[in-house]
């Protein structure tokens, strides 16, 4: 036997109203059955429902059998809370861990023109080949997934030369010798000028393209997954100067080069001061306006570029390793928060292939030693072009 208990007239709902604290409550009451102090008065009953009748308009009007409380809900409610805006989705992946094939292949190679990923090409996402990308992305402010999106693969491509089907299969085919033993004349002294900026040529420079100089060539090909020939082709030429500079006279003549105060910043000539121009990629320690010591520095990106400006060398750190990348920065001068002057063997290694985090990069590390023996904090850093 069922026992029901009718709620008389619109004042029910009026107490709903008041009582609820919204009308997510009010809905949830009416339809579990809570119900508030009745205006008018009501009957238990065995059975269906009645109402005791009363006079007046407010009279409620029985119900018919039947008919249940949900009749004396609200017709109308109030708007719900608008849905949270969705979550941007991440990029899709072209390429990701566990994928291989050609383009993995192609991936691998790009990744190894920037020196990201070392070793044989495979074809298969790996591991190295994961944190080669997430290093590659983290150097550009792209989302460290390790997965390789349109975002990444457009920065990588921009970066990089389209790989032959030889070299993503580790076939080293050399080209068509541009200098090679034998050969004399101005191309052969820049060959073993720009050679000696790196530290791959020992001698003097002499034009003549002998043993001495085919060994140096050989080291630079191997360690660049060059054929490793002697001889000079394109693919070697091409990649030699873009780590090296073009050489002075005095170094194509085996003249020591004297520093100079011509072209330094005037800010320069008082006190003791690095001087580090942007224009001609160089640093020179002044002393009283009287020029000491010069050096090839190269800067930060376009991403992450070096600040210009008058500093003072803040602190010192002779075998410093970044926080931040995990790198070494031996013989580190702060100037300017985390930038600092000091050598990098990336800077020696790949020339101006490449740029620093934001820091002055030297890579004479015989140079830098000096410098940062005979630097003190509280000296001036200028940085100008």
């Amino acid at each position: 036997m069922t026992r029901m208990i009718r709620l008389a007239g619109p004042a029910a709902l009026v107490g709903l109203l008041v009582a609820g604290p919204g009308c997510a409550a009010i809905v949830e009451r009416a339809s579990t059955g809570a119900s508030p102090q009745p205006a008018a008065s009501s009957q238990v009953v065995d059975g269906p429902a009645t109402t005791a009748p009363s006079s007046g308009a407010g009279s409620a009007t029985p119900a018919p059998p039947g008919a249940s409380a949900s009749a004396d809900r609200p017709t109308s409610a109030m708007p719900a809370a608008p849905p949270e805006p969705p979550k941007p989705a991440e990029p899709a992946a072209l390429l990701e861990k566990g994928d291989k094939g050609e383009k993995v292949r192609e991936l691998q190679h790009r990744l190894r023109q920037l020196d990201w990923y070392a070793g044989t090409i495979t074809g298969t996402y790996a591991a190295s080949t994961v944190t080669g990308v997430r290093g590659f992305q983290e150097k550009r402010k792209i989302a460290e997934t390790g997965a390789v999106d349109d975002k990444t693969w457009t920065a990588l491509r921009t970066m990089t030369r389209t790989p032959s089907k030889a070299e993503m299969h580790n076939k080293l085919v050399p080209g068509r010798p541009i200098l090679k033993r034998g050969s004399t004349g101005s191309s052969v002294r820049s060959l073993q000028a720009r050679l000696k900026q790196i530290g791959w040529y020992p001698g003097n420079v002499t034009g003549s393209y002998g043993s001495l100089t085919a060994a140096a060539v050989r080291g630079f090909q191997a360690k660049r997954q060059i054929p490793a020939t002697g001889a000079v082709d394109q693919r070697t030429l091409n990649r030699l100067r873009a780590m090296t500079r073009t050489p002075t006279d005095a170094e194509l003549h085996n003249r020591a080069p004297k520093p100079s105060a011509a072209g330094l910043d005037a800010r320069c000539l008082t006190g003791r001061a690095i001087c580090v121009s942007k224009r001609t990629n160089s640093l020179v320690w002044v002393v009283d306006g009287r020029p000491k010591l010069r050096m090839d520095v190269r800067f930060g990106s376009a991403e992450l570029p070096t600040r210009e400006g008058s500093f003072r060398v803040g602190w010192k750190s002779r075998h410093h390793v970044s926080t931040i990348y995990h790198t070494r920065m031996p013989y580190a001068m702060f100037f300017s928060g985390g930038q600092a002057v000091h050598y990098s063997p990336d800077f020696a290694a790949r020339g101006y292939n490449g740029a620093s985090h934001g820091c002055v990069n030297v890579r004479n590390l015989a140079g830098i030693q000096s410098l940062f023996g005979q630097v003190r904090v509280g000296d001036k850093v200028i940085v100008y072009r």
